[in-house]
């Protein structure tokens, strides 16, 4: 079986349109027309195109393309803002919010014809944005699911609780979790394939692969293909294998 997988999008339609470029070029060459594709979270924020990447997904979904959008740490951050009485994530370090310079909700607000102000406190932009962001991009940020199983391998954004059952993990792990994931070597039954901490290239750790290599920090968007638990990058040149380090 195989599966195909993108890392952390952050606003980024044309690296996005690039990644599933990749796909197309390596189906052509393998077939399997239908294979499942995994996006793994982090659709919006930092970048410049932030609608333009919840479109181009929508517009997938609703032709029928066999994509899985899983939710992000910043799509959750987005959707809680966007609800009719906007949310605070309780993850968020007590000073940061949705709107703060290093979060990337400014960029996302933009991309929606919204502009926010020096100093503006983030409640105030809040009437403006849901008149701004179509009620059906909300709906879609807001309704990701926050794990994807597949054959052998488990997708999530961040990671997981490790000795912790899959049916049991919680959404706040599931899209925020870092050290105590990253630290535990322990086989966690299928593979994990996650991203949300960048690396500098797709890493494999045996029980893990990390599949976010920076592209909302002004780096590539990677993308990978698995077959079992053999694990390739996709490259203009074709495939690269990943192996465990």
């Amino acid at each position: 079986m195989r599966t195909y997988a993108i890392g952390d999008i952050h606003g980024h339609l044309d690296k996005l349109k690039a990644a599933h470029a990749l796909i197309v070029e390596d189906r052509a060459l393998f077939g399997d027309v239908d294979a499942e594709i995994v996006h793994v979270g982090d659709l919006v924020d930092r970048g410049p195109q932030s609608r333009g990447v919840i479109q181009f997904l929508l517009d997938g979904q609703v032709r029928g393309e066999n994509w899985v959008v899983l939710k992000g740490n910043h799509d959750r951050m987005a959707a809680l803002f966007l609800r009719d009485a906007p949310q605070a994530d309780s993850q968020l370090l007590l000073d940061h919010y949705w709107c703060h310079p290093r979060i990337g909700g400014i960029e996302t607000l933009a991309s929606y014809g919204v502009a926010v102000p020096d100093g503006i406190r983030t409640y105030q932009l809040h009437a403006e944005a849901l008149e701004a962001v179509p009620e059906v991009h909300r709906r879609f940020l807001d309704q990701l699911p926050a794990m994807h199983r597949s054959g052998d391998l488990c997708f999530v954004h961040a990671g997981i609780r490790p000795g912790v059952a899959l049916e049991d993990q919680t959404e706040d792990d599931l899209c925020w979790i870092r050290g105590v994931f990253h630290n535990d070597p322990r086989d966690h039954g299928p593979l994990i394939i996650h991203g949300h901490t960048p690396v500098d290239k797709v890493t494999h750790y045996g029980n893990r692969v990390n599949i976010d290599t920076g592209a909302g920090h002004g780096r590539a968007l990677s993308v990978v293909v698995i077959e079992g638990r053999d694990v390739w990058r996709l490259t203009p040149s074709g495939r690269v294998a990943v192996t465990p380090e």
